[in-house]
């Protein structure tokens, strides 16, 4: 790990405060944590990039955005504008360079928890400047809250998204679906993560399991971050090298179960209410390695989860609806008042459920008009910004 530097502290744990020997080190750089990662030893962990998921997808890109005195790090998270990045030897703190900010002209091109980038360090080493952005291989994007209408990133370069929702009051299948239409859209493959099983029957979760199940062919798991419920076949599913984002309303336990698998409080959370729901805590989106090399990124709750450029994801989240259209009359069929209309008639005969048939129409009239709103955004942006160049350029020229 690289010296933390004047005015940071380092609180370094002894290796039986955690479970299993998992310990982890919290750094703190004015009001940012860092994790440092020890094997069960107590030796800090050598990490490579290849360990914090650069593969050999990204290796073209290095010769156009690589250049001398620069290095590779990863984004690991985004705080009001200020960045941490993670390299093989720990974290740092890092901003924008002037050009790069300069050069982006959209808030959904500009660094993400996940982005892979160029830095150039300074300060010895405990400080870094970014000044490029890598391709994403995948990502988790949403329309931004409010009237606005623009893309906000989640995530950047995510293997797998476990879609969060709590057994009790949370449980909203047709929230699922705007989940499985983000993985569907960013190809993230999703994984659907049932908690606080402790506050349902087992019947009560069989019928919860099988009613997600008639939607998506995802996997779905089921724990209790109370009574361990669960947890086993949850770590299986995670891998070295991988990278894992939780989506889910506030209060769901996501922040609880990254607790739970670091073996400590790591993430600050809050007291459950009377319900058992809890409240909300995260207010950052950050990535966390695990003693075992899978990374987690926890984010806030999202009340709102709007659809911008998901029709790709619109397909892929009901693939049902859509091989049902392949039988109706019209190619361009709306499914809506055209006759011998396949999908109508599965709806008619109780093949389709009615809920999952509306809620089709519903994303899919919102995310075509959020495209419409978005496109002419666009060319008001751009006629704008030539504007401006023009200005300056013409400022230099007197």
């Amino acid at each position: 790990m690289k010296p933390a530097g004047p005015g940071c502290r380092c609180n370094v744990l002894n290796p039986g405060d955690s479970a299993n020997g998992r310990i982890h080190s919290i750094l703190f750089y004015g009001q940012k944590e860092a994790i440092r990662v020890y094997s069960p030893s107590g030796d800090v962990m050598d990490m490579r990039l290849s360990d914090l998921g650069f593969d050999e997808w990204f290796e073209p890109h290095i010769g156009e955005l690589h250049a001398e005195g620069r290095s590779i790090a990863r984004i690991s998270a985004v705080d009001r504008g200020g960045y941490l990045i993670r390299n093989e030897a720990g974290e740092v703190p890092a901003e924008l360079a002037g050009r790069l900010s300069w050069r982006i002209d959209d808030s959904a091109a500009l660094p993400c928890v996940g982005d892979w980038v160029t830095v150039e360090y300074y300060n010895h080493h405990t400080e870094a400047i970014i000044h490029g952005v890598f391709p994403r291989k995948t990502f988790l994007r949403r329309k931004t809250a409010g009237d606005r209408v623009d893309f906000q990133m989640i995530a950047a370069n995510i293997d797998t998204a476990f879609l969060v929702q709590s057994c009790h009051f949370d449980f909203n299948p047709k929230r699922l679906d705007r989940y499985l239409v983000m993985a569907a859209e960013g190809h993230v493959e999703p994984v659907v993560v049932l908690t606080k099983t402790d506050l349902i029957t087992g019947d009560e979760l069989e019928e919860k399991i099988a009613l997600v199940r008639s939607v998506t062919q995802a996997q779905v798991l089921a724990l209790s971050n109370k009574s361990g419920d669960g947890m086993e076949p949850f770590q299986q599913t995670l891998r070295p090298g991988r990278t894992y984002c939780l989506l889910g309303s506030s209060g769901v336990g996501k922040t609880t179960l990254i607790n739970r698998l670091l073996g400590r409080e790591a993430l600050s959370t809050k007291a459950v209410s009377g319900t058992g729901e809890g409240t909300h805590t995260t207010s950052r989106r950050q990535l966390v390695v695990l003693a075992d090399g899978a990374m987690l990124i926890d984010t806030p709750g999202m009340r709102e989860l709007g659809l911008l450029g998901a029709g790709e994801g619109i397909d892929i989240g009901f693939e049902d609806l859509v091989r049902l259209a392949a039988n109706c009359r019209y190619a361009d069929c709306s499914h809506e008042n055209e006759p011998g209309c396949a999908v109508r008639a599965a709806v008619e005969s109780c093949e389709l459920s009615g809920d999952r048939y509306a809620n089709y129409l519903k994303l899919k009239k919102e995310t075509e008009y959020h495209d419409l709103s978005y496109l002419d955004k666009r060319k008001k942006d751009k006629a704008f910004g030539r504007f401006i160049k023009s200005v300056k350029k013409t400022m230099r020229e007197k």
